[in-house]
């Protein structure tokens, strides 16, 4: 009898738990942590629905170049896309307000590098020989480097015009002989009414020594090389470099000018 009891109580629990589970399931108050994450992924999958998707295409840029710099204004919902192969092509999609914030900052980033155009004058300076050619006569530089350099004399070697765009590189071979090669780097900063360019700048001198088996052989010398700034507009002097002999140097004067 005591066994038949107890199995019977078995059975009463277990149909009592049949029909008290379900209720509780379907109370809301059983299970406000469920009833939470539910909204979240509700209104997660609405922000989701209403994300405004963009396809960017830069001009000037490169999307890698400034993805790190326009990921502030993206929020953990947004993205951003770039494919190395399609590198003026960035995706973008986000809450409308934070694709309008992303519109905006490209379009700061995005624009035109100013042009820079440069004068280039190679100077000798002798100590020995006193003549000096007429278009250099007034010219102010010279007046001042008479009162600072032991040269008596100053022959114009060659004039050449450098233009560049900003950040980037550009070489020019020049000379009597076409023997000397300039790099020149700008990097404009400022405001438009008064930039400053600041620039890299090296001389080398290209000897042509002779050929072996038909390929030249050649000595390359760094003449000069500095780093200035220039006001958009302004002449100086770059640097003076003795040559063989020790009578006799290069004087590199240079102007620099931010064009439209």
């Amino acid at each position: 009898m005591t066994l038949k009891r107890v199995v019977i109580g078995l059975l009463a629990l277990a149909f009592t738990l049949a029909q008290v589970l379900p209720a509780l399931a379907e109370d809301p108050a059983a299970a406000p942590g469920q009833e939470k994450t539910q909204d979240k992924f509700q209104d997660r999958a609405n922000e989701l629905q209403n994300q405004r998707k963009e396809i960017v295409k830069l001009k000037y840029v490169r999307a890698q170049d400034i993805q790190n710099l326009i990921y502030t204004y993206v929020s953990p919902m947004g993205r951003i896309q770039v494919n190395p192969n399609l590198p003026n092509i960035m995706t973008v999609s986000d809450a409308p307000e934070n694709v309008e914030k992303i519109l905006a900052a490209v379009r700061e980033i995005d624009v035109k590098p100013a042009d820079v155009l440069y004068t280039i004058q190679l100077v000798l300076g002798s100590e020995t020989d006193t003549a000096t050619d007429a278009e250099l006569q007034g010219d102010p530089i010279i007046k001042e480097l008479r009162k600072l350099l032991r040269f008596k004399g100053y022959t114009l070697l060659d004039v050449t015009l450098v233009r560049t765009i900003n950040r980037d590189s550009a070489a020019v071979k020049f000379g009597p002989k076409a023997e000397f090669e300039l790099a020149l780097k700008p990097d404009v900063a400022g405001d438009a009414k008064m930039p400053v360019i600041k620039t890299e700048v090296r001389l080398r001198r290209i000897e042509q020594l002779g050929f072996s088996a038909d390929k030249p052989i050649t000595n390359v010398a760094t003449l000069i090389e500095s780093t200035l700034n220039i006001k958009s507009g302004d002449r100086t002097v770059v640097g003076v470099s003795k040559l063989d002999g020790g009578d006799k140097g290069l004087i590199l004067i240079i102007s620099g000018k931010v064009i439209d």
